[in-house]
């Protein structure tokens, strides 16, 4: 008989877990979780925080008992302490009871997930700056939020804008706090987080924009955030800077980036025969690049965790890769995007153009429309689309995932102004805004 061990069970370990026992129902797969629960939806703490969750058990889509009844071995709040990934064993210890023990294993699926960076500044571990990553996060947030009065979010990534959002929807005066001179500043482009900023400014979000923080002084009841260009006092803090791969374990035994994201090639196989990753653990392919990244979605750790389970025995699906195609509400503005922006090819030293359009989103003889800011990103000497960002007082999440498509099927500009867009006036223009931004781009070409 085979037998897997699987270490970390959020999204990448769940969805591996379920794929590996359907594919082989004889096999007996291990399951090890350092924490108490599974499957948790972090993505909903901020919403959670304002109060637009029915019910925090609903943030989890999978159970231990779930796994178990699908034929799994679950060890729950057991920590691996160590792995021989060449040797085929691991050492765990059991964080309820103390005891260790060596388990082997024939296969090996590191899916360990990513932990939140953590600065070396002075203060930081105060009691009054909190994490958002798990769920012990959550109930800490959650608590703090029902009863202060002030908050300071450090970071303006999708989690901290989030989080200031919520914040100060429910009554908690906020201050943003970011090294980066922009909100989102790694998920859009100019043109649209001016209007994220312009947002934050009406519901008196306070920006503290192209800030490093340097220290944090526990002030008893509360904490002063200090940066380069101030300083910012509130009950609480939370840190929200981004994520780094939790592969300690693996360590020298297989191929990584620099950042310790676990190298794997297109059946999620490490460079070590038997060894396989997924998730926030793992790198994808960034298909607008063609080259391995580091991208921690929750995507990206489902789809890779289902792959294992059909490529854990012979090579048979492979992946298709990402273009990290993403999505944020934040008051009445949808934000949606895929693939590079201007910054993100800056940053890469890739030369690209961008083709700006803001048009209504469906007829003017409806009763009530309003304008969609589209920005297309694409590749002047092959004319490929390589990302696309839209914002709108409207849902236009749909358009990231046409712009997805078309990364991913190498469409120029040329092509994705051809495709057939349906048109009805409850939904858009008899030229759809996707397409209307790949007209003007193939002219620019």
């Amino acid at each position: 008989m085979t037998t897997v061990a699987v270490i970390g069970c959020t999204h990448a370990g769940t969805f591996a877990t379920q794929s590996i026992l359907q594919e082989h129902p004889d096999w007996q797969v291990h399951v090890f979780e350092r924490n108490g629960t599974l499957s948790f939806l972090s993505c909903g703490i901020a919403l959670w925080v304002g109060d637009h969750v029915s019910d925090p058990k609903k943030m989890f889509y999978s159970s231990p008992q779930a796994l178990a009844e699908a034929g799994a071995i679950m060890h729950m709040r057991t920590d691996v302490l160590s792995v021989d990934a060449t040797g085929k064993t691991l050492v765990a210890r059991d964080l309820e009871t103390g005891e260790e023990r060596e388990y082997a294993f024939d296969k090996l699926v590191v899916t360990t997930g990513s932990k939140p960076v953590i600065p070396p500044i002075e203060g930081i571990d105060s009691d009054h700056v909190l994490l958002c990553k798990n769920w012990d996060h959550a109930l800490a947030i959650k608590e703090r939020a029902r009863n202060a009065k002030s908050a300071v979010v450090v970071g303006s990534g999708y989690i901290g804008a989030e989080l200031a959002e919520q914040f100060s929807i429910v009554g908690v005066k906020t201050t943003l706090v970011d090294a980066m001179d922009r909100v989102l500043a790694n998920n859009f482009d100019e043109p649209i987080t001016t209007e994220v900023e312009k947002a934050f400014a009406e519901h008196d979000v306070e920006l503290a924009l192209g800030q490093k923080v340097t220290k944090f002084v526990d002030t008893g009841d509360g904490v002063t955030v200090v940066t380069e260009k101030g300083e910012y006092t509130a009950d609480f803090a939370v840190l929200a800077v981004g994520f780094l791969p939790a592969t300690d374990l693996l360590r020298g035994q297989v191929e990584m980036l620099p950042n310790g994201a676990i190298v794997v090639d297109e059946y999620m196989r490490a460079s070590l025969p038997d060894v396989y990753a997924a998730g926030d653990s793992a790198t994808v392919f960034y298909n607008p690049t063609g080259k391995h990244d580091y991208i921690p979605l929750a995507t990206n750790a489902v789809r890779q965790g289902l792959l294992v389970g059909r490529n854990i025995e012979t090579p048979t699906r492979a992946y298709m890769g990402t273009q990290a195609t993403s999505a944020v509400q934040l008051y009445d503005l949808s934000l949606a995007a895929s693939g590079l922006t201007m910054g993100g090819a800056e940053r890469r030293g890739l030369d690209l153009r961008m083709t700006e359009l803001v048009d209504d989103y469906r007829p003017d003889f409806m009763l009530s429309t309003t304008p969609v800011t589209s920005l297309l990103t694409w590749d002047p000497a092959t004319r490929e689309v390589k990302g696309g960002q839209f914002m709108a007082r409207a849902d236009i999440s749909g358009a990231a995932n046409v712009v997805s498509m078309a990364i991913q099927s190498h469409f120029t500009v040329d092509d994705l102004a051809n495709v057939d867009f349906l048109f009805q006036p409850n939904f858009d223009k008899p030229v759809y805004y996707v397409g209307a931004v790949a007209m003007k781009a193939a002219a620019e070409a």
